[in-house]
């Protein structure tokens, strides 16, 4: 029974008066991240799977798109999978958005990320994003 339930982090309480534990679905530290990455300038987008895709076509945003989290004995291990916008410096990106999981994380939640991977696996020229934009107004 206990093996369909979701897996969820347990948090310790700050307070020195247990009022109770505090669970946090890996789900939502997918979100978090998510969004913490997108939120840095020089991300073009993030990448996502099929079942994402049809997701956001039938109008609905997965903010949690392009992150995998894993909870492990050494702590939480976050990727992130984006492509870059063409003529930014890529280190200096990846850099921003390790620093702003990092950040995010622990300001929402109190959690320190053990690792924070960026999965770089394209580059967004300006040429393809006319494109894309003028097929989607037709």
């Amino acid at each position: 029974m206990a093996e369909n339930q979701p897996q969820l982090l347990q948090m310790n309480s700050l307070e020195h008066n247990q009022l109770g534990k505090i669970e946090i679905a890996p789900e939502v530290i997918e979100v978090i991240a998510g969004i913490a990455a997108s939120e840095v300038e020089g991300i073009a987008q993030m990448r996502g799977n099929f079942a994402s895709g049809v997701v956001e076509r039938l109008g609905k945003k997965n903010h949690g798109k392009g992150v995998k989290v894993e909870l492990g004995e050494e702590g939480i291990v976050v990727d992130v999978y984006c492509t870059i916008k063409f003529g930014v410096s890529i280190p200096s990106v990846a850099q921003k958005i390790q620093d702003n999981i990092r950040q995010t994380l622990k300001n929402m939640t109190a959690l320190l990320a053990e690792e924070v991977n960026i999965h770089v696996v394209g580059i967004q020229f300006e040429s393809q994003k006319i494109d894309q934009d003028e097929n989607e107004e037709e």
